[in-house]
């Protein structure tokens, strides 16, 4: 494929490989000889540990390692700080040792012959607990491993000058990723070069080697590590786990390869988890309904303990409190609680749909009480002009939320209605999402058949950089898409990397690709002007052998580095839903997604973000809930009591693109692939309350909680 590539909707080029049968992922792997491991968890919430008894003569066991053996060897996970905020010393240690945070934290692991005889193995462990009363809610938590508040501009003034404050409270419960590969890890140890080698299913390869690098006390130039293809993680593969840590140390301990591939019951009841947060919210508005000021405190369900990335959404959260609105003060603390239950991180979205669901519903809340039509209270409100600098601090690089509320309101086609047996509602949702930032890398190499080879440090699990970089990088340097080749995830060939999440990876990793392409067409113009006798200056792109080029200088080969402020993507959403009277069963008839992702290199595959992105926002609005018994046991350890939605319970989904480009990078790119579990939540919820007539619940929204809510008076 030739001529314009970018802005066209071109097929997915990996899908063949991957529905044929041909990628490889980590537990395709099989090293002979390996020793796969199993870990013991905690069945205790919370726990002392007395002591940890393991029998002698296990058959077919190679090594049984708990927290006495890894003493100055290595230590906990680290842990992210926020700007501006206060972040507890309180990483993940690999195995626990006196104590149990949650059900399921590692305590011991077996490494055998095979999986089954490590299982069977495991749980002829003896540990000796001493149960605790474990706290299960972040309000009533007296541990706060988390804290950030900041005030801007004279939000007392406004609240006291109001003509009307409106208060609510909201909460979104956790939610578990459920990424259709769930995690695992290799390590092996070549102790003559002092060289370990992992091999790991996640997101990108470099945060993985830091980690590493990190908890062993190793140089980074002494681990590689190596990301095969991964089937999903939404989040939950970004930071490095404690069972990878694990395996390597393992590996190094035993001098075997060794190899953990999760089960679903682990990802479940170990992987952390997303959201888990609640607000009270309160708006000061003034006679003509302008907001004068946001006030919020935020409530965090962070887990036993902190992974890398846990305090990042919750900060996320806390600086789009303003959301669209031209708000011009705002008081936001966000407290982030210790509780037995898995540790949080980021799940897609990341902070962003709670930020948007907490001051999306209560913007609907305070239209209901001002007797204002909801679309209306948020066309006075929207910001007009970018850029533009929020209360909170940052700044908001293009967009045109006007736009994008007026083409949902369009899209959805607004209806409400209500009779003897179902009432019928209308509800918006908008959103503004950080994207991007930090810095992205890639090269590019001229092969000898004169076709381009691009190594980037962004890693795909699933969102199709091999066709959207292939893309750029066949626009830019004027070959057919098929004669790029792409490379990711191995940490000795590609350029150090950030990663791939936060919807960063077109603006940044595309970027990086773009320049790293330009900059090796002006080496391949130097050569054939060499080669021809002229001036660089005088040659025509288009006649440049490229063949002859390669021939001419083997390996000619550049690297760029793309560095960037935030950018902001940014939407509306809108649903129309459906209850019935009788039995309070919620059906979403339809939804309109519209997003502003700047400029999109590929329609087809934005799409497809956005559908997924709708889907699992739907499912935490309909089935998805993490829920724990009063012991904080989790009732979720298979599919049997963690629903997902099928394809057949999806409403049509109506989707729009609006592109205002960013300044911040070549592309004029932001990021899509969270719109759609961003936006979703807030749009059904305000639906769902209007068909109550203002009652409010929050997700999920069973049968039972609507019935009651009808029946108490809603509608």
């Amino acid at each position: 494929m030739t001529g314009p590539l970018v802005g066209h909707p071109v097929r997915r080029r990996e899908d063949e490989r991957i529905l044929r049968g041909r990628t490889r992922y980590l537990d395709d792997i099989d090293p002979p000889g390996a020793a796969h491991v199993a870990f013991l968890r905690s069945p205790f919430a919370h726990a002392r540990i007395r002591g940890v008894g393991v029998p002698d003569g296990l058959e077919g066991v190679f090594a049984v390692i708990t927290a006495a053996d890894l003493v100055d060897r290595l230590g906990d996970l680290p842990v992210q700080r926020v700007h501006g905020g206060r972040v507890a010393k309180e990483g993940h240690p690999v195995l626990a040792s006196d104590e149990v945070r949650y059900a399921g934290q590692p305590v011991a692991a077996v490494l055998a012959k095979d999986r089954a005889r490590a299982e069977d193995a495991a749980e002829l462990i003896e540990v000796d607990y001493e149960p605790l009363v474990p706290v299960l809610d972040a309000r009533s938590s007296e541990i706060t491993m988390t804290h950030w508040h900041k005030v801007s501009g004279d939000v007392e003034g406004a609240f006291k000058s109001a003509a009307h404050v409106v208060r609510a409270t909201h909460a979104l419960p956790r939610l578990a990723p459920v990424p259709m590969e769930p995690r695992g890890a290799i390590a092996s140890y070549d102790e003559e070069d002092d060289t370990l080698t992992v091999w790991v299913s996640a997101q990108d390869s470099h945060r993985q080697l830091a980690g590493l690098a990190e908890v062993l006390g190793r140089p980074e130039d002494s681990i590689h590590v190596i990301v095969p293809d991964v089937g999903g993680a939404f989040g939950s593969k970004g930071a490095p786990a404690p069972e990878t840590m694990l395996v390597a140390v393992a590996a190094m301990m035993t001098g075997r390869t060794v190899k953990w591939a999760e089960d679903r019951e682990e990802n479940f009841v170990a992987s952390y988890q997303g959201r888990g947060m609640e607000a009270d919210v309160e708006l000061a508005l003034d006679a003509d309904a302008t907001i004068l000021a946001v006030r919020a405190r935020i409530w965090a369900d962070l887990g036993g303990y902190l992974m890398p990335t846990t305090a990042i959404p919750t900060h996320t959260t806390a600086m789009l409190m303003c959301g669209v609105y031209d708000i011009q003060a705002a008081d936001v603390e966000v407290v982030g609680r210790r509780t037995n239950k898995v540790p949080t991180g980021p799940y897609r979205g990341a902070g962003r749909p709670e930020a948007a669901y907490f001051i999306e519903c209560t913007v609907d809340v305070a239209a209901r009480q001002l007797g204002i039509e909801p679309l209306e209270l948020r066309r006075h409100n929207l910001i007009r002009e970018l850029p533009y600098e929020t209360a909170l601090g940052w700044t908001y690089d293009s967009g045109d939320y006007a736009r994008c509320l007026d083409l949902a309101a369009e899209l959805v086609e607004p209806e409400r209605s209500s009779d003897a047996e179902r009432v019928m509602g209308t509800g918006f949702g908008m959103y503004v999402e950080r994207a991007g930032g930090l810095f992205e890398t890639a090269d590019a190499e001229l092969l000898p058949s004169g076709t381009l080879l691009v190594r980037s440090g962004s890693c795909p699990h699933g969102q199709g950089h091999d066709t959207t970089f292939a893309q750029l990088a066949a626009e830019r340097f004027g070959v057919a898409l098929e004669d790029v080749e792409l490379r990711f995830g191995n940490s000795k060939e590609v350029p150090r990397g950030v990663g791939t999440f936060a919807s960063r990876s077109v603006a940044m990793g595309g970027s990086a690709v773009v320049q790293a392409v330009d900059a090796l067409k002006e080496k391949c113009l130097a050569v054939a002007a060499r080669v021809r006798g002229t001036s660089a200056d005088e040659l025509d792109w288009r006649s440049v052998s490229l063949a002859e080029v390669a021939a001419a200088e083997p390996g000619l080969r550049a690297s760029a580095r793309f560095d960037s402020e935030l950018v902001f993507s940014s939407g509306a959403y809108g649903a129309v839903v459906e209850i019935e009277r009788a039995t309070g069963k919620l059906r979403v008839l339809r939804l309109a997604a519209v997003d502003d992702a700047g400029t999109i290199v590929n329609p087809l595959l934005a799409e497809g973000q956005v559908i997924g992105g709708v889907a699992q926002g739907l499912g935490e609005c309909l089935v998805e809930q993490a829920v724990y018994d009063d012991e904080g046991n989790p009732t979720f350890a298979s599919f049997v009591g963690y629903s997902l939605l099928t394809a057949a319970e999806m409403p049509p989904v109506i989707t729009a693109f609006i592109e205002s480009p960013s300044p911040l990078n070549p592309l004029g790119a932001k990021g899509i692939g969270e719109g759609g579990a961003i936006g979703t939540p807030a749009a059904v919820a305000n639906a769902v309350a209007d068909a109550l007539g203002g009652a409010r619940v929050d997700p999920p929204f069973s049968e039972e909680k609507l019935w009651r809510a009808l029946r108490d008076g809603g509608s």
